[in-house]
Order: structure tokens, then C-alpha cells, then sequence
């Protein structure tokens, strides 16, 4: 939660309807906005001058990119480890979705794990299509990365786990599941326009390593190529039953 907006909002007497209505934009936004997401530069300097405050005392995160915050207009965010990101914000993005999620990791065992969030995905998956690509236990770079971080036979036992625990979403038609056997760089979770990717650092357990978190737009270039490795990935994974 973005506290210091909430409190901007509070103190220039407006909600979120009021702030959709001044600046154009869907009152999910401003929810969104106040949820944590950072807008885009051009829409933060409007809502700075509608709430009459300092960009730095609602987005003090930007400080560290100096003038201009040259971070591209794609980049909606930067978290410094998986950890980070709340199980609440995890069911706000995968809820956001209306036509398209995709799960690629080795066993994305900490979504699994979540039962609101598998129940949603559940929920979703007679209007919204899911593909979900996890690592094959017994392939050969899931033994390389659970060498990697030194916890054995653990990687291939989260995969089943985490396969066991979606059983009953991926029984449902919208599902698609494949498994990999793929050196994966990151692990990549969409929502439609939105991109989290999950960096992969050698010897460093995913859930410690930082979060993209990219939004579509036309100049989009990262977005674009990550959602082309997920294809990828994808195109050469194995289609797995669930019976």
C-alpha cells in the first residue's frame, strides 16, 4: 500500500473516483496507484499537481534515478527480492487479467501454495486462458539449478508439490500445463499487459533475487522480448496430463 498517497488524497479531500475523473483514467487505476503500482512519469506529475504535494514525498523509490527518472516508460516497477511482493499483490495482478495469464518457473511452488490465489486462477480459466510451463523434475537443468543452490533433490519434490497442488486447476478446460527442460535466466508471471519478471542469480534462491515488473506499451522492447523467451520456452515444453 502506497500510505503517503493515501494520505495525500485524504488531506486534498479527494477519493479515487475523483482522481479518475481529473485525470481521465479508470478508477481501477487509481486503485492500482494506491495498491503500490508507480504511474507513468507524464501521469505522476499530474496527480503531484493535483494533490499539491512533492513527487519525492509519494514515490521516494524514485530519488535513486536522479533527474528525469530515466527508467523507461515499460519498467511500472523494481522489487528488490520475490519476498518482497505480498500475497495480496500477487492476487491483485493475476485478478487484473482478462484475457491472457502466464506462469513460467521451475515450480512456482509459493503460488501453489496459496490457495486464494489458486482459487482464482480457477475461477478465471472459463473466460481467461492459462498456460502454466514448470520445470520437468527429472530434466536435466532442474538437477543443475537445485546443484546450484545447493538443496538437492528439493527442486524436483517443490515441482511435484507444486504439480499435486494445482491438480484441481489444472483440471479445468482453460489450463494449459507443459513441462520444461529449459536453463531458465528468470521466471516470468503475466497478466495480460503486465510482466513480472523474477531474476535468476546463481547460487541465490529465487524468492531472495529482484522483480521487473514491465507494463505493455507501443514502444515497448522488453516486454516484448520476454514474452518472446516465453514463447519460446513454451513452444518446446512437453504437454503433461493430469490424470
Amino acid at each position: 500500500m502506497n500510505d503517503a498517497l493515501r494520505r495525500a488524497m485524504y488531506d486534498a479531500n479527494l477519493t479515487d473516483q475523483d482522481v479518475s475523473v481529473k485525470l481521465t483514467v479508470d478508477p481501477k487505476t487509481v486503485r492500482r496507484w494506491m495498491r503500490g503500482q508507480i504511474p507513468h512519469r507524464q501521469t505522476r506529475e499530474a496527480l503531484t499537481r493535483l494533490l499539491g504535494v512533492e513527487e519525492d514525498a509519494i514515490w521516494p523509490e524514485l530519488r535513486a534515478l536522479g533527474p528525469g527518472n530515466g527508467r523507461p516508460a515499460e519498467i511500472a516497477g523494481v522489487y528488490p527480492r520475490r519476498g518482497s511482493i505480498s500475497s495480496q499483490n500477487w492476487l491483485t495482478f493475476f485478478e487484473s487479467a482478462q484475457s491472457e495469464i502466464g506462469i513460467l518457473a521451475y515450480s512456482a511452488l509459493f503460488l501453489a501454495e496459496d490457495a486464494r490465489i489458486v482459487r482464482l486462477l480457477r475461477e478465471k480459466s472459463d473466460r481467461v486462458r492459462i498456460r502454466i510451463a514448470l520445470g520437468s523434475p527429472d530434466g536435466t537443468n532442474v538437477v543443475e539449478r537445485a546443484a546450484e543452490e545447493e538443496i538437492g533433490e528439493a527442486m524436483a519434490a517443490k515441482i511435484r508439490n507444486s504439480l499435486a497442488l494445482l491438480r484441481p486447476l489444472l483440471e479445468q478446460d482453460g489450463v494449459e500445463l507443459r513441462l520444461h527442460d529449459t536453463v531458465l535466466y528468470n521466471s516470468m508471471y503475466r497478466a495480460d499487459d503486465q510482466l513480472l519478471v523474477n531474476q535468476h542469480a546463481y547460487g541465490i534462491p529465487a524468492a531472495q533475487s529482484p522483480v521487473y515488473h514491465y507494463r505493455h506499451s507501443e514502444a515497448s522492447e522488453m516486454f516484448d522480448s520476454y514474452v518472446a523467451s516465453f514463447e519460446a520456452v513454451w513452444s518446446r515444453g512437453q504437454v503433461r496430463s493430469t490424470t
